[in-house]
C-alpha cells in the first residue's frame, strides 16, 4: 500500500519509495562515479541505482579477474617482480576484462551525465511521489537518518549501512559478496590466528587474489551508504515542505525581500 499512487501524468519522476528502498534522481559528480568504476567494475552504476547493469559488470569484474589472475599480477607488480607479473596473467582472459572494464567507467560517467540532466527537468515539473510504502514484507517510508551512523555501521560490515537506510537490494548484494570475499579470502582465519600471535601462519594462509576484492568492497560500502543518507534528508526536507507549503500556507502568502515582518 502506497500512500500515493502514480498515475503516469508526469514525464519525469524525481524519487520513488517502495518496499525495497528509495530510488532518487539528484545530482553527481560523473567523474567520482567514473571513479567508483574505475575502483571496482559495477560500483559507479551501482551508485546510480542502475542495479542490474552493475551487478552484472561486478559478477564479470570478480570472475574474469580470477581467471585472469589480475590481482595476482599487480601484487608482484608492487613487489617489483615485474617478471612474475607477467608470468602470472591469463592472456586468454584478459583480453576479454580489458574492454568490459573501460566500458564501465565509459557508460557510467556517460549514464550519470544524462540523469544529471533528466534530474533538473525532473525538479522543474516537482510532480508528486510516494513517500510511504506497507507491504506484506517490509515498510519503507522517507525521513532523516544520521550520516555518521550510516559509515560507522558500514565500516562494521558492509551492508549494514544500507540496510539502516533501507537500500535493500544493495545491502544484500554487498553482504552477500563480502561472505564470498572473506570465505575465500580466508581472512577471518587469519585475524583469528593473529590475535593468537601466529604472524607467520596468519600471512600463510591469506589469499592475497581475493583479499584484494575488501577494501573496495567495504570503500564502495561506506560511501553509498553515506551519500545516500544525506541525499535522503535533503529529499525529506523538500518533500515536508511541499507538503506544508500546499497545504498549510496561504494561497496569497508572500515573502517580502528586504523589509521586516512585524
Amino acid at each position: 500500500m502506497n500512500n500515493y499512487t502514480n498515475d503516469n501524468t508526469s514525464r519525469r519522476y524525481k524519487a520513488h519509495v517502495s518496499i525495497f528502498g528509495t530510488t532518487q534522481l539528484h545530482l553527481r559528480n560523473p567523474y567520482i562515479i567514473a571513479w567508483w568504476s574505475a575502483a571496482f567494475p559495477g560500483f559507479g552504476h551501482m551508485l546510480l541505482s542502475k542495479y542490474l547493469r552493475g551487478y552484472a559488470l561486478f559478477i564479470w569484474e570478480v570472475v574474469v579477474n580470477v581467471n585472469a589472475h589480475v590481482n595476482a599480477a599487480m601484487i608482484y607488480s608492487f613487489q617489483g617482480n615485474i617478471d612474475m607479473a607477467k608470468e602470472v596473467l591469463d592472456t586468454n582472459w584478459l583480453l576479454m576484462y580489458i574492454p568490459v572494464y573501460l566500458f564501465g567507467i565509459w557508460d557510467s560517467y556517460r549514464t550519470t551525465v544524462d540523469m544529471n540532466k533528466v534530474y533538473l527537468l525532473a525538479d522543474r515539473e516537482a510532480h508528486r511521489f510516494n513517500v510511504f510504502s506497507l507491504g506484506a514484507l517490509e515498510i519503507n517510508y522517507l525521513d532523516k537518518r544520521n550520516p555518521v551512523l550510516s559509515v560507522m555501521w558500514s565500516l562494521f560490515i558492509p551492508g549494514l549501512g544500507q540496510l539502516y537506510i533501507h537500500r535493500i537490494l544493495t545491502a544484500i548484494f554487498v553482504i552477500i559478496w563480502l561472505v564470498v570475499f572473506y570465505y575465500y579470502s580466508h581472512v577471518q582465519e587469519a585475524i583469528g590466528l593473529l590475535f593468537l600471535g601466529k604472524i607467520k601462519e596468519a600471512t600463510s594462509v591469506l589469499k592475497p587474489e581475493w583479499l584484494l576484492f575488501i577494501p573496495s568492497h567495504y570503500g564502495f560500502a561506506t560511501y553509498d551508504s553515506y551519500m545516500n543518507t544525506v541525499e535522503n534528508n535533503k529529499l525529506f526536507e523538500e518533500e515536508l515542505r511541499s507538503y506544508l507549503m500546499e497545504n498549510y500556507q496561504s494561497k496569497g502568502f508572500q515573502i517580502l525581500k528586504g523589509q521586516k515582518v512585524k
